[in-house]
């Protein structure tokens, strides 16, 4: 089964300097719902891998990020979609770890649920820690404008790094990666 990464805040649901801290606050962008339902009809499996540090930081708890995923779940069925699984770091950035992106952690744990390699598979996501991520394990890096994703893509093109694809948000990235997907 072809399996994509996606990245949440900033990809998914609206990203906020301020974190996700309940369902409340968890606001899909407009079409990444139908986009993850487009995902599923094509048979993609569909992985979430989150940097979510707001727990490291207290600003809330695992039974407030499993209410946040469950209206996120909840949300892609009710869309026809379907995520297969939900995986993120609970760490703060100077704590070390390696499930942190742009380490890969999370990229491991996927691997070892779903028994599959990860490799040439797509990740969208929209920092950089996400490309780099990606390049790091060897998946096909996708950057999205939304959430931080115009910023980082003015990052990549100072950088000169080597190319990414971009696109406006996650339906128009779903479009051209169900498009491609035998490639």
């Amino acid at each position: 089964m072809k399996t994509v990464i996606l990245d949440r805040d900033g990809v998914i649901n609206e990203d906020s300097d301020e974190y996700i801290k309940s369902a409340e606050e968890f606001i899909p962008i407009s079409s990444s719902l139908d986009a993850i339902a487009s995902l599923h009809r094509a048979g993609f499996r569909i992985a979430v891998a989150s940097n979510q540090s707001g727990l490291g930081r207290s600003l809330f708890d695992e039974f407030a990020l499993a209410n946040i995923h469950h209206k996120l779940c909840s949300m892609a069925e009710a869309a026809g979609g379907f995520v297969d699984g939900i995986f993120y770091c609970p760490h703060r950035p100077e704590d070390g770890c390696s499930c942190r992106k742009p380490g890969t952690g999370l990229l491991e744990q996927i691997e070892r649920e779903y028994s599959c390699s990860l490799s040439n598979c797509y990740f969208v996501g929209d920092s950089l820690k996400d490309i780099q991520a990606a390049k790091a394990y060897g998946l096909r890096p996708v950057l999205v404008r939304t959430g931080k994703g115009a910023q980082t893509e003015q990052e990549l093109l100072r950088g000169k790094q080597s190319a990414v694809p971009v696109f406006d948000d996650l339906a128009a990235a779903v479009e051209r990666l169900i498009l491609h997907s035998n490639d």
